[in-house]
């Protein structure tokens, strides 16, 4: 199996495709910081991509690049074998990408199903005078969404809040309605910025299950954030690494941890 190019089977039977997204000489600058300085990577349909580094590597940055909240001075973004133009990020999630944030962004006096539904709403066709007369085609609308939205509730079993307001959830719960919302845009790229950032270590496999689960029974590529090298090095089927602002490995798990200079800068000095 060659790792670098698309179109395989992984050892588990998943099955990767071609090239989704192509991040081509991305450099990213704030005034006289560049935060990201000449990156190219690309993420293939079906996998699960990782993005990891020390902290300001520009890794968040560069997820901002993906989901059009930053537009980079040089560089281009390509998504399905198109060169994409600067986008919003409304725009952006219409195109098939969603993501959750490392500071958790729900509603926290609405409940877990009403945070879910707003990640519908790029799905809501009908105006919103149409909305408030829940009538006809509108009235259809609401039902078909809240019946989806239902399943990404079951399938990522918080059933049992469904009604309570997400400011009174223990965080753990409140990371899982923000990937729900995030599942209930229907993506076909998710971007998971930091999903196990201050869970415990049952939060932590429960979250990783579901992350597999996501990308096995949805078939949603993936690419994720995180500093837990364990669990970067379990899931991932690629792992690019960035340090300070530059592109320093990019590879499968094992080609990334024999690499010396990601060893040197992230993952702890050991030398032959």
């Amino acid at each position: 199996m060659n790792a670098m190019a698309g179109n395989y089977t992984t050892a588990d039977g998943r099955k990767i495709g071609g090239t989704l997204m192509e991040m081509k000489h991305i450099t990213l600058k704030f005034g006289g910081v560049t935060a990201i300085k000449d990156i190219s990577f690309d993420i293939f349909e079906g996998e699960i991509r990782a993005i990891i580094g020390p902290n300001g590597a520009g890794k968040s940055s560069m997820l901002n690049v993906i989901s059009g909240f930053y537009h980079p001075q040089e560089g281009e973004v390509w998504f399905k074998g198109a060169k994409r133009p600067t986008m919003k990020p409304w725009a952006v999630a219409r195109q098939g990408i969603a993501r959750t944030f490392q500071n958790i962004a729900l509603f926290d006096g609405m409940t877990v199903l009403d945070n879910v539904m707003t990640g519908r709403l790029t799905h809501m066709k009908r105006g919103l005078f149409a909305q408030a007369l829940w009538f006809g085609a509108a009235e259809r609308e609401e039902i078909e969404n809240r019946e989806f939205v239902e399943k990404i509730i079951d399938f990522l079993e918080i059933q049992h809040i469904r009604k309570i307001p997400v400011g009174r959830l223990p965080y753990g719960l409140k990371k899982r309605v923000e990937l729900a919302r995030a599942l209930a845009a229907e993506p076909q790229l998710l971007l998971l910025d930091e999903p196990m950032a201050g869970m415990n270590v049952e939060e932590k496999e429960d979250m990783s299950r579901f992350i597999l689960d996501v990308n096995d029974e949805f078939g949603t590529t993936i690419a994720l954030i995180e500093h837990d090298m364990g669990v970067v090095m379990d899931l991932s089927d690629r792992v690019v690494v960035m340090d300070y602002g530059r592109k320093i490995g990019d590879g499968t798990p094992d080609e990334v941890r024999s690499n010396q200079e990601v060893i040197d800068a992230y993952l702890g000095v050991k030398h032959d």
